[in-house]
């Protein structure tokens, strides 16, 4: 067996593309208005989509995401600069 993707849903795909390609170098591998598909240097993929209402996006458990980077302060930063927040 193997993973196929993880799916997010977004309130903006859009943000979130620039999130995950910009802030953390995933590589954006398809893309259209209400969907998107980003792959890691390991070639798992992250799949992006865009959903309308508020309960679809905070109702029940949010997937937690783990990534290994270079420059963990680095990137921090440039997340930060993008508007994540840190909990």
């Amino acid at each position: 067996v193997r993973l196929a993707n993880v799916l997010l849903l977004q309130r903006d795909v859009q943000k979130a593309i620039t999130f995950y390609s910009k802030g953390l170098g995933l590589k954006l591998a398809s893309e259209s208005p209400k969907y998107a598909e980003l792959t890691c240097s390991s070639g798992n993929m992250i799949a992006l989509k865009q959903v309308e209402g508020e309960a679809l996006c905070s109702t029940g458990y949010s997937p937690m995401l783990s990534f290994n980077v270079e420059d963990l302060q680095g990137t921090i930063t440039r997340l930060i600069t993008m508007g994540a927040h840190l909990d």
